[in-house]
């Protein structure tokens, strides 16, 4: 949460990993990122968060559940070397580059039993810099057990661990080329969404996704295309060949570049399910000062239960 020059302090993270020197070397600047225009920092450096609430239909078990889901964007330091929020930006000038984090939740249930999964993700907001996430954290609850997932980016390559109650997953610590990652899609729309990819792509699928699909980490090949939805609208799609499964965000084709929902269609069994996420309310709050009961009523106005 950003105000110039230094930033609001948050909570730290969960699963902080310090990692060796070589991970600070900056990536080659590829020519398709410019730097961020003015009205860039106007909206997102005012020293508050970007709230989304969304009314959430995901598919689970061959069935469709209604639940709700929060888009909660917001920029802040971070460190390179560390890959965790700095609480003192002022003394790591050299090892601190700013991100656009994003959290989102989903909050649904099956049945008699809840889920509720949370997602990180840290994009430095320098795209011509650092062209790709630097970190993605996600973690998935249910009666059943609780699972952890953790990206680190290092050089030329993401480390990646996942800790999980299923004996067939289990520990993993496994490497992944470092190409681009799903879960960072919703942040490249938020910063240049001209920057989208297109065409045939290799691309790492979600960790949500994965959490609920059980398939096995891997790069995946996908096509991707933006096209124009009405006046006001676009679409980002990308299609999984490999996987039968189809996601498109649907986002405002003007400054800031609201997501108004999204899409994501997979073959389960026999059946074709889908699961859609629609744009419930936004605001702009500095959510982390807002923890007393007399703060209740926000999340009225945010359509949460």
């Amino acid at each position: 949460m950003k105000s110039a020059p230094l930033l609001f302090s948050i909570a730290a993270l969960l699963g902080a990993c310090a990692l060796p020197a070589e991970h600070d070397a900056i990536p080659a600047a590829p020519a398709a990122f410019a730097p961020l225009p003015d009205e860039f920092g106007d909206y997102w450096y005012q020293g508050e968060a970007e709230i989304t609430s969304y009314t959430l239909e995901q598919a689970r078990y061959g069935e469709i559940h209604q639940g709700e889901a929060v888009l909660i964007f917001v920029t802040e330091d971070f460190s390179l070397s560390n890959q965790v929020k700095t609480d003192f930006p002022d003394r790591s000038d050299k090892d601190r580059v700013t991100v656009l984090k994003l959290n989102l939740t989903k909050n649904f249930t099956t049945g008699i039993y809840p889920y509720s999964m949370m997602s990180s993700v840290f994009t430095p907001v320098e795209r011509h810099r650092y062209p790709h996430s630097l970190k993605v954290t996600t973690s998935s609850q249910e009666w059943c057990g609780h699972t952890f997932t953790q990206f680190n980016l290092g050089r030329n390559a993401f480390d990646v661990k996942l800790y999980s109650y299923f004996e067939e997953e289990s520990d993993q610590q496994i490497k992944m080329d470092d190409v681009l990652l799903e879960d960072e899609l919703w942040s490249l729309i938020r910063l240049d969404p001209d920057a989208l990819p297109s065409g045939e792509i290799d691309i790492v699928p979600g960790t949500m996704y994965q959490r609920l699909s059980h398939d096995e980490w891997a790069v995946r090949k996908a096509a991707a295309r933006t096209e124009s939805a009405g006046d006001s609208l676009k679409v980002f799609t990308l299609t999984y060949p490999e996987l039968n499964r189809t996601l498109s965000i649907r986002f405002n084709a003007a400054f800031p570049y609201v997501i108004e929902g999204w899409e994501d269609t997979h073959r389960s069994g026999d059946r074709v399910l889908t699961t859609r996420a629609a744009r419930n309310k936004r605001m702009m709050l500095d959510y982390w000062g807002r923890h007393s009961n007399a703060d209740l009523p926000l999340r009225q106005e945010l359509g949460l239960e």
